[in-house]
């Protein structure tokens, strides 16, 4: 039963996460409080481990949440959840590609996701900032400033600087901030 869950569950995330691999972050929330398979610190660790290993984002994290939940079947039932839609969907629009090319309707309707997509992605990177650099298990009556992990907030801040500057590969700045992790735990 498990895994038809799995697959549906997915399959419903990969229906409806328009926008890529980021837009799956609000629907990876609510799966984790409705069904409980991970914690919302999980999805940090899916996002960092998606991330850097190839491939688009939305599907490594279905197969990692998938193989967390239910091994390797699970990992598999997961990734076919979640890329059905997008078959079914390419399949279909593939054989209307001129007339939807040319359509004040559907033209309209992308005007109107971009919008959607993009606030969905601003959400999900609030939700990471909220898991990475506050300190989540202060009371809330606590001050603003108290609330963040100054280490944390201070990588945030330097990397976001050195990412704009530089422009380097992403797996430059995931293997500097593995190092820097692993030198502040110490």
């Amino acid at each position: 039963m498990i895994y038809l869950k799995l697959y549906f569950e997915f399959f419903k995330i990969g229906l409806f996460a328009i926008g890529g691999g980021m837009a799956t972050i609000p629907f990876l929330r609510h799966l984790s409080e409705t069904t409980g398979w991970f914690s919302l610190a999980f999805i940090t660790d899916m996002i960092a481990i998606s991330e850097s290993t190839p491939g688009p984002i939305g599907i490594n994290m279905a197969t990692y949440a998938g193989y967390n939940v239910a091994g390797l079947f699970g990992g598999v039932l997961a990734t076919l959840g979640m890329i059905t839609p997008s078959v079914i969907i390419v399949t279909i629009v593939a054989g209307y590609l001129d007339r939807f090319r040319q359509s004040d309707l559907v033209n309209t309707a992308f005007s109107g996701l971009r919008p959607a997509v993009t606030a969905l992605i601003a959400f999900a990177g609030y939700e990471i900032m909220k898991i990475s650099v506050l300190n989540e298990a202060l009371p809330t009556h606590t001050g603003l400033i108290e609330r963040f992990n100054l280490t944390k907030m201070i990588l945030f801040i330097v990397l976001f600087y050195l990412i704009r500057r530089l422009k380097k590969h992403p797996l430059v700045y995931i293997a500097a901030s593995a190092v820097i992790g692993i030198a502040i735990s110490l």
